[in-house]
């Protein structure tokens, strides 16, 4: 190729925000590779830099800005270097970014993964200065965009993208479109791809993946993790994110039926205040939460349940929030991830009236988790001299002797490696230290 482009360069990409911008990277870093470049750590030895972004809250923008401001000075001293932004926060801002930032080279929107190849063509050869292209579309993304995946055991595959159900406090729909899904056969073809290159579990990925299917109508939810279940080398199916409002007995027959579907719900409650969840538009309310709650643990006992809490958002008052402590002790998750309610432009929660002062929202979260670290202690607790089967991650960060993996139920374990054991072996560990985040065990 012309200019050199297939002399061996450094890239550097930096992802922020959920699994599912992990996965457009791997899918722009696989670009990348074709193009001769190879993958760095080191920001000022790169050739290209490539910020693939999230814009769900306001700190996530503040933390980009403050690295494209680090790459300013960078681009200064070597002006050859290509600098992109990608993701959500390029595509709600597209133009403004380039007005803030006259250094950056080119942003391209959520729907345009695709096209990163074709853009570092036309900067590196010098026929386009700047390019912006954030038109979102209905058109499915290419199917044979390659992967260069950067986990060793756990690989991401998207199965949808957008989202419908417009949230008043989230800004994902707006920024990643509406929902369509990839044809049954296209996924299953990249699993298979991934137990290929000896991938052992699978994370299915969507906004909403209980809405699988609804737009081909070629295969439910329920159907295609069959389907995933069937493919040879997998040692566990995971997915997420699961709305409730969305999920069908028929996905919960497959989990239980499933021979390597993990045990494992997790459901985004967000409030346990109906008058809260009406402002929020989350459609459901407690009781028919409840009711899926019960179908669930009466067909798989054994199931873990986690879920999403926003505590302050606007008009939250002390009942309110004492309503949802109240649901967190009937329903008793094994986890929950808490989030203070934030403003996010943009968003019709945004401009609410009641909006809850920091000070109150902060003491509410304190108090919600204690409640929570309390219950996820207890669930721990009563699985003392039990025998887990855990999938081997590796060493720990902090210890090389002592090892780290997840069982089915995505509860943390960590044992004293015993010498046989390797990265993707099932393990058995009898747990003897459950605490509130981890399982201490011996490998048995």
């Amino acid at each position: 190729m012309e200019n050199g482009i297939l002399q061996k360069r450094k890239a550097f990409i930096g992802v922020y925000g959920c699994q599912m911008n992990l996965s457009d990277a791997e899918r722009m870093e696989g670009q990348l590779g074709t193009l001769g470049y190879e993958r760095t750590d080191d920001m000022t030895e790169a050739d290209l830099i490539l910020l693939n972004t999230c814009c769900v809250r306001e700190t996530a923008e503040d933390k980009v800005y403050g690295k494209i401001g680090e790459i300013k000075h960078i681009k200064r001293r070597n002006p050859a270097l290509i600098f992109g932004v990608t993701g959500c926060m390029a595509q709600k801002e597209g133009e403004a970014l380039l007005r803030r930032a006259p250094h950056i080279d080119f942003v391209l929107g959520t729907n345009k993964v695709h096209e990163l190849k074709a853009v570092v063509e036309e900067l590196a050869s010098k026929r386009r200065r700047r390019i912006v292209d954030v038109f979102l579309g209905d058109a499915p993304l290419p199917e044979d965009v390659p992967i260069e995946r950067t986990g060793r055991l756990s690989a991401w595959v998207p199965i949808m993208y957008g989202c419908n159900n417009f949230c008043t406090y989230c800004i994902v729909p707006y920024v990643r479109g509406r929902e369509h899904s990839r044809l049954p056969e296209d996924v299953v073809r990249e699993v298979e791809e991934a137990a290929a290159q000896g991938f052992k579990e699978i994370t299915l990925l969507g906004q909403n993946v209980n809405s699988y299917g609804k737009d081909h109508r070629c295969a439910s939810f329920a159907e295609l993790l069959r389907m995933v279940d069937e493919v040879k080398g997998i040692e566990r199916v995971r997915y997420m994110t699961s709305h409730p409002k969305d999920l069908s007995d028929d996905v919960i027959a497959a989990v239980k039926n499933g021979r390597h579907i993990c045990p494992h719900f997790h459901l985004p409650v967000q409030h346990g205040s109906d008058r809260v969840l009406k402002a929020m538009n989350r459609v459901y309310r407690k009781e028919p939460y409840r009711a899926l709650i019960e179908r669930i643990r009466a067909a798989v006992p054994e199931a873990s349940l986690t879920t999403d809490l926003i505590v302050g958002f606007p008009g939250e008052t002390e009942e309110d929030f004492s309503e949802l402590l109240d649901f967190l002790r009937e329903i008793r998750y094994d986890a929950a991830y808490t989030f203070l309610y934030s403003k996010r432009s943009g968003t019709p929660a945004a401009t609410m009236a009641g909006q809850v002062a920091d000070a109150v929202k902060k003491e509410r979260l304190h108090r919600l988790m204690k409640v929570q670290n309390e219950i996820s202690l207890a669930k721990n607790e009563a699985l003392l001299g039990t025998v887990q089967e855990v999938l081997a991650e590796g060493p720990s960060r902090t210890d090389e002797s002592v090892w780290t993996g997840r069982t089915g139920t995505n509860k943390i374990v960590l044992w004293q490696k015993q010498g046989n054991e390797t990265e993707g072996d099932v393990v058995r560990v009898r747990i003897t230290q459950p605490q509130t985040w981890v399982l201490k065990g011996e490998l048995q």
